[in-house]
């Protein structure tokens, strides 16, 4: 991001208890909405590719995957404010303005810059939601205190662990992490799979088949141990969660690394 984000400290007021709703008049409206959540599945994807490579480092999968999703949301921010959206998210969160553009653009901001520091801060758990209307969609970010959900896959990264052990753990240790990473890998590309379906394209759906959609995510860190969630939420008089398909890889596989969490 640009010099600002360095000044930019953040304002928890701007997320909580709040939630953004954003029209749907038109298919050009709705094929800008599919396009950015196909961003966000193909940086899902982009994940699970490099999480299942043991030659890559967990924090690089990390980064590629954070890149596709800031791409979705600077998009909505220009799309709300243009391409000074950065100082007019904070010039809001200064107080300087006090209008709908304003809070729209400190909303996105500020959740992209909460989950920008994710990978940093341990015991943070980051979860947004986002539902499909018939002429709306609503997204929702959240944060909380803890690392996982109880439906969570878990996975570690030697590359952040601060344990000394000797070489034989060591080694166990670490590929029982690149076994865990593995296995998360697979259920993420589940995830990536469940927005698409969510989410279909204007042009390649009915309107009754993409009026209603929605996922919940979870992700979070303690230490070396990573996790991850993913609940599809689909929307309407009566609103069905339903987990991933690979729920029996969640809890970190069978005896990985990840179990000692």
């Amino acid at each position: 991001m640009s010099e600002q984000r360095v000044t930019f400290n953040g304002d928890t007021r701007v997320l909580y208890r709040q939630a953004v709703r954003t029209p749907l008049p038109d298919e050009d409206a709705e094929r800008l909405f599919h396009e950015n959540m196909m961003n966000i599945a193909d940086a899902q994807e982009r994940k699970a590719d490099m999480l299942a490579d043991p030659d890559i480092p967990l924090l690089e999968a990390y980064e590629t995957q954070l890149e596709g999703i800031a791409k979705s949301y600077k998009r909505r921010c220009r799309h709300i404010a243009g391409d000074d959206y950065e100082e007019i998210a904070m010039a809001y969160n200064r107080g300087e303005r006090d209008d709908r553009v304003g809070a729209l653009t400190a909303y996105y901001f500020e959740g992209l810059w909460r989950m920008q520091q994710r990978i940093t801060v341990t015991d943070m758990l980051f979860f947004p939601i986002i539902l499909r209307y018939p002429d709306c969609f609503t997204v929702n970010i959240r944060f909380a205190s803890g690392h996982t959900t109880t439906e969570s896959v878990l996975y570690e990264s030697p590359e952040h662990s601060t344990e000394e052990l000797d070489d034989e753990y060591a080694e166990r240790y670490y590929n029982e992490s690149l076994y865990s990473q593995k296995e998360a890998a697979e259920y993420i590309r589940d995830t990536a799979q469940i927005i698409r379906e969510e989410f279909p394209s204007p042009d390649e759906s009915t309107f009754e088949e993409r009026k209603y959609g929605g996922i919940t995510s979870a992700g979070g860190r303690k230490g070396p141990v990573f996790s991850s969630d993913a609940q599809t939420g689909r929307t309407g008089p009566e609103p069905v969660f339903r987990a991933g398909r690979r729920a029996d890889a969640r809890r970190g596989g069978r005896g990985g690394a990840a179990n000692r969490a």
